[in-house]
């Protein structure tokens, strides 16, 4: 019985080792308004990359 148990306690140890990944990996609330502003920021940052000159066609 003694040995059962010495393989029991690696069992329960993965066994919260992966509870505790899957509740860490997990995305937290989010601000939907908040993204929608990055969100709109990206966007304007990229349409001035494709609007800009570049220095390439010379």
């Amino acid at each position: 019985m003694a040995a059962l148990m010495w393989l029991l306690i690696p069992l329960v140890a993965c066994v919260a080792a992966g509870i505790w990944a899957w509740c860490a990996g997990r995305p937290g609330p989010r601000d939907l308004w908040t993204d929608v502003d990055a969100y709109d920021r990206l966007r304007a940052a990229h349409a001035r990359m494709l609007t800009a000159p570049s220095g390439r066609d010379a």
